[in-house]
């Protein structure tokens, strides 16, 4: 080989050399992302207000709209269901505020609150149907108790003699 043909063959070959550790696997990304210079921290647990406004009209939708628990135990006004909707949620994020031990266990709170609002809502139904039944019973049982004669005092007394 001549020296020309020698320079241009590793020139070649190390171009070839070069490339592989230019190129990057498909499933790897183009660029590392760097680090921010000031950490950035994602927290689960308090909810924003935002997620907490999104829960509540979640909720009034469930309790005042047709939904296999309305099915069972009836629709709430939207009046009623928002104000029941408040309060479950305040009740909930309390209870699972107070069960926090550290921040390091955001998922576990945010399973508590989300069991104590599913707790609370069914609390609510039931409770309303509950009362919404025995008030319907109440109003029949005194309807019957009206209609019922007193047997005293419709029949004559027979003390009362009548004489020819």
């Amino acid at each position: 080989m001549s020296d020309s043909e020698i320079t241009v063959a590793s020139n070649q070959s190390s171009a070839m050399d070069a490339e592989p550790q230019n190129q990057q696997p498909e499933d790897a990304p183009a660029h590392k992302p760097q680090k921010p210079s000031h950490a950035t921290s994602f927290s689960i647990w308090p909810p924003t207000q935002r997620t907490r406004e999104a829960v509540v009209n979640r909720l009034i939708e469930t309790l005042s709209t047709p939904s296999p628990l309305s099915k069972r135990y009836g629709t709430l006004s939207a009046d009623e269901a928002s104000a029941a909707s408040r309060l479950i949620e305040d009740e909930a994020f309390a209870a699972a505020g107070g069960s926090a031990a550290s921040e390091e266990d955001g998922i576990q709170i945010l399973q508590v609150y989300s069991k104590e609002i599913s707790k609370r809502m069914l609390d609510t139904v039931k409770s309303r149907t509950a009362s919404a039944s025995a008030a319907q019973n109440g109003a029949s049982e005194s309807e019957n108790a009206s209609s019922v004669e007193d047997p005293t005092a419709a029949a004559p007394s027979e003390d009362i003699r009548t004489e020819p």
